[in-house]
């Protein structure tokens, strides 16, 4: 399985690795082609989950953003995002939330 996060911050970067060693790093939505889990970050990509949902419709997409912007998970879940998550959830447990039901 070809896990792919669309995370800039280095220490978002860092729990996610710890979390889900196999994660690969990737700066543009096109990067994300072949992969079955998409990792986004919508406060630093806002537009990037219907773009992945476009380049890799089979994948899993898990977004997360700041609790205090629900706009911003509202309109990830309706961009495509299977959970579209609280930053403080997604980080309580990032393999967990791999894991959440679609």
């Amino acid at each position: 399985m070809r896990v792919v996060a669309l995370v800039g911050d280095l220490l978002d970067r860092s729990k996610i690795g710890a979390a889900v060693p196999s994660t690969g790093f990737v700066g543009t939505p096109d990067e994300c082609a072949g992969a079955d889990t998409v990792i986004i970050d919508v406060k630093a990509h806002p537009d990037a989950v219907a773009a992945v949902r476009k380049i890799v419709p089979g994948a899993r997409i898990i977004a997360y953003g700041r609790h205090d912007n629900p706009e911003a998970l509202a309109a990830a879940s309706a961009d495509g995002a299977d959970a579209a998550l609280p930053r403080s959830r997604f980080f309580h447990d990032p393999a967990a939330a791999l894991e959440f039901p679609r």
